[in-house]
């Protein structure tokens, strides 16, 4: 397994990754789609609380 890292994005930023995720071929890209989506999405749901 490789081993994970931890980034610091603004929002602006994760927008754009997901922008040009977007643009390469679904399957190739939908699991780490869904891991920076959930992990964005835990985030967001922490700061509201």
């Amino acid at each position: 397994m490789d081993k994970e890292v931890e980034l610091k994005v603004s929002a602006q930023e994760v927008k754009l990754i997901f922008q040009a995720l977007g643009k390469l071929p679904f399957e190739e890209v939908y699991d780490l789609i869904g891991k920076l989506n959930d992990q964005v999405n835990d985030q967001v749901n922490d700061q509201s609380k």
